[in-house]
């Protein structure tokens, strides 16, 4: 045996019983978040989600943006590679880019407003190319009186949204539309979600689904202003992805209560790559078969207890559902799309209402939010099998002596010195 070959043997197993420093990597959570109060910065609370450490729960950092108000909402749905985050501050209309390579000392990379003559974005996509797809709800500066400053779910008055006041109904904002971009903003291609064929004007793009496997993107159409009242937002649109060009709009057909299909939210690709499950806000589940051909096919599959059913997880085979109404996360199999299944159910008390999931890069772990609507105001965080779809509530993931699970955002003292309640909604896990 050679002496480079007793090297490389010593070395390996040196490297295995000291463990690589990257083979476990610390794990925290990332919290976008408001003063329930709208008087205090915004910004990203940044939480030791590192199961072994002693600091378990606790929170470690948190950056304010030096804006206050704007509704933090929607971040991406899962840590970007490049650990770099883009959030919303959605009432007023503005994006951020977060530096969170490393963690405890998260930085601000830039911000930006309107881009391509649209407003209020949503959403934000990462593409396989690099870039990112957004979804802005509204075109730049026309009819947003009443719509800029109070937005939530349709509806509802969460968040501290209200209907316009002054017994008048402001006019309806006009459409808007996607946004090709790169992470800092710059725009590569952007094109309207108006419709001609469609009588309803009220198409406000909520999120979206590139599959470029087909040149297709598929996006919906919820208004996330709380005012806007007749809006029924049961539309889907279906994009040529390469230049989004706007191919066609389709309504989701009712279910059983009359109103499921109303409200479109959140598309995922099922794991055969071709058909699409929406969720919508009257907490209603749809198929989406054909998607790549003229007419494609919508059909209802099932409903889950009550209204404003929020952001859901698609892992593997199985569909987690924050299902409001009974306070719980609900896990679906859904090996078999047209029948799914319920097989798992955790639920947080009666003082919360779920609506923010996303899972952990081992696809054991999902943290839930109540976005700021439950009187609890709980983060927290909930097991998951893989294998079975068992949900089960992190005991160990709680404020340091307390007697319930998760922590709590209300009259805390924050890092960057704000002492008081937070209202939370985008939350991911670091990768």
């Amino acid at each position: 045996m050679t002496a480079n070959r007793l090297l490389l043997i010593g070395l390996f197993l040196w490297s295995s019983a000291c463990g690589s420093p990257s083979a476990n990597p610390p794990s925290y959570l990332f919290l976008w978040a408001g003063d329930a109060e709208g008087k205090a910065s915004d910004f990203l609370a940044v939480i030791d989600a590192t199961p072994s450490s002693a600091g378990y729960g606790t929170i470690v950092a948190s950056l304010p943006t030096g804006e206050a108000g704007t509704h933090p909402h929607h971040t991406e749905h899962e840590m970007p590679a490049n650990g770099h985050l883009l959030a919303n501050g959605f009432s007023a209309g503005r994006s951020w880019l977060f530096d969170l390579t490393s963690p405890r000392e998260p930085r601000i990379l830039t911000s930006f407003g309107d881009l391509a003559g649209f407003t209020h974005p949503h959403t934000y996509i990462r593409m396989s190319n690099g870039n990112v797809l957004a979804t802005f709800q509204y075109k730049a500066g026309a009819a947003e009186t009443g719509h800029a400053g109070a937005h939530a779910m349709p509806g509802t008055e969460k968040d501290g949204a209200k209907p316009d006041a002054g017994g008048t109904e402001a006019a309806a904002p006009i459409t808007g539309g996607l946004v090709e971009m790169d992470e800092r903003g710059i725009v590569i291609r952007s094109a309207g979600a108006s419709d001609p064929d469609v009588a309803d004007k009220a198409l406000y793009p909520y999120s979206v689904l590139p599959m470029p496997a087909f040149d297709l993107a598929v996006s919906t159409t919820t208004d996330m202003d709380a005012g806007n009242l007749k809006a029924t937002s049961e539309w889907v649109q279906f994009w040529r992805l390469s230049d989004l060009t706007l191919l066609r709009t389709i309504a989701l057909p009712p279910g059983p209560r009359g109103n499921e299909h109303q409200l479109s939210g959140e598309p995922r690709l099922l794991p055969d790559g071709k058909s699409v499950y929406i969720h919508t806000f009257n907490c209603g589940l749809y198929l989406l078969r054909d998607v790549d051909r003229p007419e494609p096919r919508a059909s209802f599959v099932r409903s889950f207890e009550g209204k404003d059913c929020g952001v859901p997880v698609l892992t593997g085979h199985y569909w987690l559902q924050p299902v409001p109404e009974a306070h719980a996360l609900v896990a679906l199999d859904v090996t078999d799309p047209e029948r799914p299944r319920a097989v798992s159910t955790v639920t947080f008390g009666d003082d919360e209402l779920p609506h923010w999931a996303a899972i952990d890069p081992t696809g054991r772990r999902v943290v839930v939010n109540s976005g700021g609507n439950g009187k609890g105001n709980r983060l927290f965080v909930v097991g998951f099998d893989p294998t079975t779809g068992a949900l089960s509530m992190d005991e160990r993931f709680r404020d340091a002596g307390g007697m319930r699970q998760g922590i709590s955002l209300t009259g805390v003292r924050w890092p960057h010195g704000f002492t008081g309640t937070a209202v939370p909604h985008g939350a991911v896990f670091s990768r």
